[in-house]
């Protein structure tokens, strides 16, 4: 694991916690499933460009698609 690889997480990690409580608070499926996948997608890419590049297709997909 490198550096970037962990702040990355890190930065994802964040993020998905804020679409995950938003989610649940608003009842809104999408930002929710996109937190709790933006939470376990640091845990399961190591390389930090494909880290980089699924977490921000994941943070774009709630302005996307709306409920």
């Amino acid at each position: 694991m490198t550096t970037a690889s962990l702040l990355w997480g890190l930065l994802f990690g964040s993020l998905g916690a804020g679409y995950a409580l938003y989610g649940k608070k608003q009842r809104a499926l999408v930002p929710f499933v996109c937190g709790l996948a933006l939470m376990g997608v640091p845990y399961l890419v190591d390389n930090a460009l494909l880290l980089v590049a699924i977490g921000a297709a994941l943070a774009a997909i709630p302005f996307v698609v709306r409920d």
